[in-house]
């Protein structure tokens, strides 16, 4: 039934309007018979429907219902593809119908700060417009299917150490452009049913009751309609959560919170306004779930193959030296690692699922070649950080006799997961000693990496080939297989940088904090932003992968030489084109440098991207809308446009850009105040004033040097003068105090109200 929200808001008493503020037990809200409300079940996300059925434990994470497991976070994001992300949420919406679960607990679009981060695996990038796309594609596409999504941890929620209580200290700008920009993407372009807040504190505000995050940005700056719920039992102090705008409390607490909102309200602490607004966003939310009461029958063989080519477009081929990728089929393979016959393909904690169907690499391996042809050993035993000399013998003497020896390893859950962080970029040494001798018993060494995040590798120089696989779900074994073997063509991208070494990093001095609190000094300088300022090599850089053909890109060219705010938004185009003998998929990516001189600035920002697929010879024209080119300026508490040639980089990584072209953008800031500590450089281009600047640059330059010319002292004027304060002009005479004030008033706008 839909509810008329107003009508029954007022018909609401107190009581009743505070127990629709909180859940009635882990997954469920409160039914209210009297006006025909029904409870609703949400589960956890985002690479599958988690849901447990019958008793729920009360952290939820003991054995779920069967579901398809999808590829976590960091292997879909390295699909670079918005519609593979589409299909994936619209699968999981199916599943999540038929089990009558009504909202779904995903994407998880939290930044990649640090590759410590015990969470990353669920994470998408390290890049606020990549996360953004992909996850509003998510969204989308499970919302299409009458099921809500709900992206998560809002805001600042990157490490898992102290995250219940940690205070992340972040300035207003890097908030604003890296850490609220994925989900203002997200939230403009998808508009989500509910929205999950973090558990941590901004600034030293928690944000379950942070009502300049909750109410002020989310609601009054984007415009969001949705619910937003608290991460479960991430409440601090109800009633201020109430205020703030944080509409429902998850799980249910046995009606506590109920009564500190109710005796909120009657001491006078809490406005009922503040209540019924939680209210009315719930209503709103229960209106739409209603409209949304159709039944699907989700097809599992379909999903199953989702989950497939999920697993294979976010794959990453690192390195392929010889092209010994793809494998012939009429070699002898040794095939190392327990990973190989008992993968790891998910991540630790409240993602964890109990798969539909799992392909396991060895399985799909001996249905491409013969048993005959393969060897096995388990090298490592993963339950052992340190290696095992028996089963690395028993590894070496089978890639000794094999033509090529293929190892799956990576990070076991005693590495990385959710509740900790971790403390290393090492895999276990187990895994690395493993490499190291088998690279030797073979040179044909294969490795293949099933880890949620960032590893170094210290054997990477003594192996042929590694194909990053991320965890890869349920299907990650078939992918595996079908690169290996040619039968797919790898085109994954990495969404985040690997760094040569965890020192690199830019959050290395300041991650994880302390007890209570963490500063993000490194400010907008988060991942390939830093390595390409700071010119600091990276192991593999941002947007880099292999393929096993060849892409050439040329005619590079914009839509529009100039830009300024209000036209009409500036694409960027290309030829692509595939000059290898394989069929492929490349991904283009558009870069741009700002000029710098108004606010430090990136030496590239990711600004647009595309996935397009070619057959040998084949080439294509893409086109690509160029995103948001504004920064944001703390001292105006406003996006700003800062004006200049913009330089815009085109090619397929961080680091490979090839295409360069120019930009004139008309810049938007301005000043609040002029005053004497304004400097004269600030004034040469000014529309009143400029050349008055200009000219009285040129007087103090020639009455400093005596008129002499002197290459060193020109210079130096020429450089001091524009950071001359007023002020200096004023003193040495050149500036009369009568005409400094009548400067200031034009600058200022005021000369007409002094003539009045």
């Amino acid at each position: 039934m839909i509810l008329e929200i107003e009508k029954v808001l007022q018909e609401m008493t107190l009581e009743e309007k505070a127990s629709l503020c909180s859940g009635l037990g882990y997954w469920d809200t409160k039914p209210l018979e009297r006006f025909q409300i029904e409870s609703f079940v949400m589960t956890d996300g985002p690479n599958g429907v988690r849901m447990q059925e019958g008793t729920n434990d009360r952290f939820g994470l003991n054995e779920s219902a069967k579901a398809t497991c999808f590829p976590t976070g960091s292997c879909l994001a390295s699909s670079w593809d918005t519609d593979l992300l589409y299909q994936v949420g619209a699968a999981i919406g199916r599943e999540a119908k038929a089990k009558n679960v009504s909202l779904v607990l995903g994407p998880a679009v939290n930044m990649k700060r640090s590759p410590l981060c015990g969470r990353n695996f669920e994470y998408l990038s390290e890049d606020p417009l990549l996360a953004g796309k992909l996850g509003a594609a998510y969204v989308k596409g499970m919302q299409k299917q009458g099921v809500g999504a709900t992206p998560k941890h809002f805001a600042a929620n990157n490490q898992e150490r102290f995250r219940q209580t940690i205070d992340s200290r972040v300035d207003e700008r890097t908030l604003r452009e890296i850490y609220l920009r994925v989900f203002e993407i997200v939230v403009k372009e998808s508009a989500p049913w509910m929205l999950m807040s973090s558990y941590n504190q901004i600034n030293g505000c928690f944000a379950s009751q942070n009502r300049k995050l909750l109410t002020d940005i989310l609601r009054k700056d984007w415009g969001y309609q949705g619910l937003v719920v608290t991460d479960w039992y991430g409440t601090n102090v109800r009633p201020l959560g109430v205020a703030a705008g944080q509409d429902l409390e998850m799980p249910g607490n046995g009606g506590i919170s109920d009564r500190e909102i109710i005796e909120a309200v009657q001491a006078g602490e809490l406005s009922e306004d503040a209540v019924d607004e939680c209210v009315r966003h719930f209503l709103m939310l229960y209106n739409t779930l209603q409209k949304e009461d159709t039944q699907v029958k989700p097809d599992y063989e379909e999903n199953h193959r989702i989950a497939v080519k999920a697993a294979a477009e976010g794959s990453v081929l690192l390195k392929n030296e010889d092209k010994i990728l793809p494998l012939s089929e009429n070699k002898k393979i040794a095939v190392i690692g327990s990973f190989a016959k008992k993968p790891r393909y998910q991540g630790g904690g409240s993602s964890h699922l109990n798969a539909n169907h799992m392909d396991y690499p060895w399985d799909q391996l001996t249905q491409i070649v013969s048993k005959e042809q393969l060897t096995y050993a388990a090298g490592y035993d993963p339950e052992v950080n340190e290696p095992v000399e028996e089963l690395i013998e028993e590894a070496k003497n089978i890639a000794e006799a094999a033509d090529v020896a293929v190892i799956f390893c990576g990070l076991t859950d005693n590495f990385e997961s959710e509740g900790f962080d971790r403390e290393t970029l090492s895999m276990p040494e187990s895994h690395n000693a493993l490499i190291r001798a088998v690279a030797k018993a073979n040179p044909n060494t294969v490795v293949v990496l099933e880890n949620g995040s960032p590893v170094t590798m210290p054997w990477l120089g003594e192996v042929k080939a590694v194909l990053e696989s991320y965890l890869g779900g349920e299907a990650a074994g078939s992918a595996a297989a079908d690169i290996l073997f040619g039968r797919v063509n790898p085109s994954g991208k990495l969404a985040e940088t690997f760094p040569a070494r965890l020192e690199d990093n830019p959050s290395y001095l300041n991650f994880p904090g302390c007890s209570s609190y963490v500063e993000y000094r490194e400010g907008i300088f988060i991942g390939y932003r830093y390595y390409a300022s700071a010119d600091v090599k990276p192991l593999f850089p941002f947007g880099y992968g292999l393929s096993y053909t060849t892409f050439s890109l040329s005619d590079g060219a914009v839509s529009a030489a100039a830009y300024k705010r209000g036209d009409q938004p500036v694409t960027v185009s290309c030829k692509v084109k595939n000059t290898g003998s394989r069929a492929g998929k490349e991904v283009v990516q558009v870069y741009v440098k700002a000029p710098g001189t108004e606010a430090v600035r990136p030496k590239l920002e990711l600004k647009g991207f595309t996935k397009v697929f070619l057959e040998p010879g084949e080439e294509k024209q893409v086109e690509i809308p160029l995103f948001d080119l504004d920064y944001w300026n703390p001292d105006l508490s406003s996006w700003e446009l800062e004006g200049g040639a913009y330089e815009i980089r085109i090619g397929n990584s961080s680091e490979n850009l090839p295409l360069k072209l120019e930009l004139q953008v008309t810049g938007t800031v301005k000043r609040k105040t002029y005053d004497h500590n304004t400097m004269l450089g600030e004034l040469l281009e000014h529309e009143k004033v400029g050349e008055w600047a200009k000219d009285t640059r040129r007087a103090f330059t020639i009455e400093m040097t005596g008129g002499i010319e002197n290459t060193h002292t020109k210079l130096l004027l020429e450089k001091s003068t524009l950071e001359l304060p007023l002020l200096v002009l004023r003193n040495t005479g050149f500036l009369p105090p009568e005409k400094l004030k009548t400067l200031l008033e034009v600058l200022n706008g005021q000369e007409e109200r002094t003539q009045e």
